[in-house]
């Protein structure tokens, strides 16, 4: 029997670490297990075996709306390890070869979207102009369950040079499907916070360390440094009696917490149980039949540097994006289903082509390797027809929920994940009841 613990949470990823480091600042005695041999979940980083150095498991961007993403990484002191923007500015590089800015001005919210809009030359009149239609069904979130995106733009009478310009590219990073199969009322919620009073929550913002560094490093030592313990290669079991959490299991060792946060991703959480109850089948089941979505990214290093800017979006394009990380190039592509079956040197043949295509000036530049990372279930698919998202609390007492995929609101974003974990640990944190699972002190 291992030492008395008052939480466990499986997983250690963005969902889990936020949970925990929650539940630490309230006092709380808090174990990680992670099963992976590395901290992250799917928002990690790992050496690169040519180069030897840490490399992100894809791009991930934050956006100046992600309040609970900001409040985390403030809580363990890494507030510094992300670069936001003074305001959203993107430069676009169309199928044409044509270089266009987006630069929004510091402009009341949503002025300061329109403005940018009406200013950009990427666009005639008549498509900068079509911006206005959608401006009642972003404030008003007016979407239909079973629309589309593609749809929903559509009948929000947005031009099509304006949908391949700005809210394609825009959906697939947000969403990572593509506008024609992602449900719109998900990306109707993410314009809607982008575009809200504050000027600055659509800002872009990048980390400025591998992932590993930027919060996954910082939260495990916060958590440590608060009477916690992190671990990883642990995989976990969690006991159940009746609707009740009796105790976690993990190799030979027992504990048995007052709560439990399963922060581990839809397709692993049937796995957590030696049989699943009656009552968390309803939940499991959708869990299971929940559909994914892939990220590939190719990695290129060349050398010397190619880009002159941290980023630029490439639409109409197989990479969307393509970011600078000083030592290489990082091409990012979003519902990937097609792109996921090709080899390799497929992928970074295609990724150096766009990327000479877009900026002629990279073909004088030598390209020293290539590297391809795949992320098969990278997202939780936000088609129309999918499986209800679970809440955070369950009907087992001392279970709560936590992920990306539970019900934020949000599509599988880091800041969901946050959301999701900081609540489990307000509802553990809050809960009273008797016996072992009494309420966490503060």
């Amino acid at each position: 029997m291992a030492a008395r613990v008052d939480a466990v949470v499986v997983g250690g990823g963005f969902a889990g670490l936020s949970a925990a480091t929650r539940l630490a600042s309230a006092g709380a005695r808090v174990l990680v297990l992670e099963a992976k041999a590395r901290l992250g979940g799917r928002a990690t980083a790992f050496a690169d075996r040519g180069s030897g150095e840490m490399v992100d498991n894809g791009q991930h961007v934050l956006l100046g709306c992600y309040t609970e993403t900001f409040a985390f990484l403030r809580a363990i002191g890494a507030a510094d390890r992300v670069a936001l923007q003074p305001q959203l500015a993107v430069t676009m590089i169309d199928t044409r070869g044509r270089r266009s800015r987006l630069s929004c001005p510091p402009l009341p919210a949503p002025l300061h979207l329109l403005a940018g809009v009406l200013e950009w030359d990427a666009l005639a009149w008549s498509d900068r102009l079509s911006v206005l239609g959608l401006g009642r069904a972003i404030r008003k979130q007016l979407a239909s369950p079973g629309e589309t995106v593609e749809n929903w733009l559509i009948r929000n009478r947005q031009t099509a040079r304006l949908r391949e310009m700005l809210w394609d590219p825009l959906a697939l990073a947000a969403l990572n499907q593509p506008p024609a199969r992602a449900a719109a009322p998900v990306f109707a919620r993410v314009l809607a916070q982008m575009f809200s009073s504050d000027p600055r929550a659509a800002a872009i913002a990048l980390p400025v360390a591998p992932l590993d560094e930027m919060y996954a490093g910082p939260a495990r030592a916060y958590i440590e440094r608060h009477g916690g313990e992190v671990r990883t290669g642990a995989p976990a079991r969690i006991v159940l009696e009746g609707d009740r959490v009796a105790a976690v299991e993990s190799g030979a060792e027992t504990w048995t917490p007052a709560h439990v946060v399963s922060a581990v991703p839809w397709f692993a959480l049937a796995d957590l149980f030696a049989a699943v109850p009656p009552s968390l089948a309803t939940i499991v089941d959708g869990a299971r039949a929940l559909e994914s979505s892939p990220i590939v990214t190719v990695n290129l290093w060349f050398d010397r540097p190619v880009l002159d800017e941290p980023f630029v979006g490439l639409p109409g394009r197989t990479m969307q994006w393509a970011f600078d990380r000083q030592r290489y190039v990082s091409l990012v592509s979003s519902g990937a289903d097609e792109v996921l079956r090709k080899t390799n040197e497929e992928l970074i043949a295609i990724a150096h082509g766009e990327l000479v295509d877009a900026l002629p000036a990279v073909r004088s530049a030598r390209r020293v390797r290539g590297g391809v990372v795949r992320e098969p279930r990278a997202t939780f698919s936000l088609a129309p027809g999918q499986p209800p998202r679970p809440s955070t609390a369950t009907p087992v007492r001392g279970l709560w929920l936590a992920g990306d995929w539970i019900d934020t609101g949000l599509p599988a974003t880091i800041e969901s994940a946050v959301v999701s974990g900081h609540r489990a640990a307000d509802l553990a944190i809050a809960t009273t009841s008797s016996g072992r699972n009494e309420p966490i002190p503060r």
